[in-house]
């Protein structure tokens, strides 16, 4: 690991202050914003990220870690732990595909470390990116290639990819956020907004070294989830090649909104498959104000993947992607809902 500097954040805003003053892009900026450390820790130790400073902003987690539900709807503080909300009762009766989600990913141990902001911020997996001694990474070095693109690829990305990257997002908590509409809070240099947590991950396209659209300098504070009449009937699957501590080959987050077995509305996000959380829309949309059986949860699943595009060894993904929304669909349908 290279020297670098450490402070510890006072406040929100000196934090906020001291990370602003660098040009670069977010995520590869000099300086970094410190949480549970699962993923940058791991990065700086195998030089895949070098910052010059990191500024801990645990210090702020009594004020950054609620976890509330009212009448409008949940509100998560971005550091707030994985553990303490997927196992939070009123998340996971009411809002059951984040408790899944997050029940679903890494280890015990690091979902007791890990914050939800570092979560959604966390970089792929993808072992050419991991391994500085594969000189062809578009995300690690920008402009030096795509070494996955004829290597070995099987856990690659087949939808959102570029002649640039086909590195996959790794996480499980952003599909959850993805079909119930959830909204970024962030603090920046120019003060408080708010985002659609949809317009937060960038597609590869010829910069993949560009993951979010955080600007330097801002920091996830929380996530809203508005209350939805399908947030109770929603569940996340996924599938991976062992039963615990791996990441998916697939997965999908579903909530249902049904009247007398009709759609209503559905919601459907993809993980696994994709180069950012994805939103199955052409999904989405061939089921509205259809019965959901097993033969059109089949033709939705058809229509996510008419875009797919496979590198030799991951060609199983789009079958194994279309028969986890199948799966999916039809166990959220048959799912009680109390109201």
């Amino acid at each position: 690991m290279r020297p670098f500097a450490y402070e510890r954040a006072r406040d929100l805003e000196s934090a906020v202050k001291s990370a602003s003053v660098q040009a670069d892009a977010h995520i590869r900026a000099p300086i970094q914003f410190l949480a549970g450390g699962t993923t940058l820790l791991d990065l700086m130790k195998i030089d895949v990220m070098s910052p010059d400073r990191l500024i801990d902003i645990n210090p702020l987690e009594k004020s950054l870690s609620e976890i509330t539900l009212d009448g409008n709807g949940l509100r998560l503080g971005a550091l707030a732990r994985m553990s303490a909300v997927a196992h939070h009762p009123n998340v996971e009766r009411e809002y059951p595909v984040i408790a899944q989600a997050l029940k679903l990913g890494a280890s015990a141990q690091l979902r007791n470390m890990a914050s939800l902001g570092g979560n959604v911020l966390q970089r792929t997996r993808c072992h050419y990116f991991r391994d500085v001694s594969w000189q062809a990474c578009n995300k690690r070095d920008p402009g030096s290639g795509c070494a996955a693109m004829e290597g070995s690829n099987r856990n690659h990305a087949v939808l959102g990819v570029s002649d640039h990257c086909i590195a996959t997002y790794p996480g499980d908590f952003a599909q959850a956020l993805m079909v119930l509409d959830a909204t970024l809070q962030i603090m920046g240099p120019d003060g408080k907004h708010s985002m659609p947590f949809h317009q937060l991950h960038r597609l590869p396209g010829d910069t993949p070294h560009i993951e979010t659209t955080l600007r330097p300098g801002e920091i996830i504070t929380g996530f809203n989830i508005p209350a939805r009449p399908w947030a109770r009937r929603s569940l996340y699957l996924k599938v991976r090649d062992r039963e615990s501590y791996e990441f998916a080959l697939a997965s999908a987050a579903v909530a249902l909104d049904l009247k007398d077995e009709m759609v209503r509305d559905v919601r459907i996000a993809l993980g696994g498959v994709a180069t950012v959380p994805w939103r199955a829309g052409e999904a989405e949309a061939f089921l509205m104000g259809k019965a959901l059986d097993e033969a059109n949860a089949t033709a939705a699943a058809e229509a996510a993947f008419a875009s797919a595009r496979t590198h030799a060894h991951n060609d199983f993904k789009p079958e194994l992607g279309r028969n986890t929304i199948v799966r999916a669909l039809l166990a959220a349908a048959s799912l009680e809902v109390r109201s």
